[in-house]
């Protein structure tokens, strides 16, 4: 399923490369094979194959299958950043300031899950936890506000304080509720019981959650 409001930020990868683009043309190549199948899915190999050279060719950029994943794990992270980051640019400005923090933070928790359901591989490759122990790293991680997924969640959390909305002594890691339990939901539409629930009720379900967490924090 394709969500209108989820950034396109990500090219579709080529079948070939110019000269001194062979990285881009890999780490496309790598994107596409996360959207299709996961983490699991990205392999230098094929990438190299979809770039349209040969394997050699890949380890003056991408010295192994994990330095690629890292990369497009990054842009993975910088997508889901963006779509948090276009809820928030449609929220009326002219909202009292309680009123305007608590709806930032439920921006968050839909962009979170809109990104989910729109790209399941990249929300996948994005979040993975690994044997081979995947960080949040790379320059691409950040949305256009130079923040990436959690330290948006942070910042929505500490407007609450500010607007008086959530008490002082209940913000420290307040950001990990809140990100467990919308990340929990987005598992359970994407690869739970809650497979086949259809877009609109999903939704609804989402902001009930967005809803709750906010006023339970």
């Amino acid at each position: 399923m394709k969500l209108n409001n989820v950034p396109d930020s990500l090219p579709p990868a080529r079948s070939t490369y110019r000269h001194g683009d062979l990285r881009r043309a890999l780490l496309d190549a790598g994107i596409e094979l996360a959207r299709d199948g996961g983490p699991g899915a990205v392999v230098l190999r094929e990438a190299t194959r979809r770039a349209g050279v040969v394997p050699n060719a890949a380890y003056r950029h991408f010295g192994s299958r994990h330095e690629l994943l890292l990369a497009v794990r990054a842009a993975a992270l910088s997508a889901a950043a963006g779509a948090m980051e276009k809820e928030f640019a449609v929220l009326p400005c002219d909202q009292p300031p309680a009123d305007f923090a608590r709806a930032q933070v439920r921006a968050i928790g839909t962009g979170y899950l809109r990104f989910a359901q729109a790209e399941p591989g990249l929300f996948r490759t994005a979040f993975v936890i690994s044997d081979e122990g995947l960080g949040v790293v790379g320059p691409a991680k950040a949305g256009a506000s130079g923040m990436d997924p959690f330290q948006l969640l942070g910042a929505a959390i500490d407007r609450l304080v500010d607007a008086g909305v959530l008490d002082p002594a209940r913000r420290p890691n307040a950001e990990y509720l809140a990100w467990s339990a919308v990340h929990g939901l987005a598992l359970l539409i994407i690869d739970g019981p809650l497979r086949a629930l259809d877009a609109e009720t999903a939704y609804a379900l989402g902001q009930r959650l967005c809803d709750m967490v906010e006023r339970g924090l």
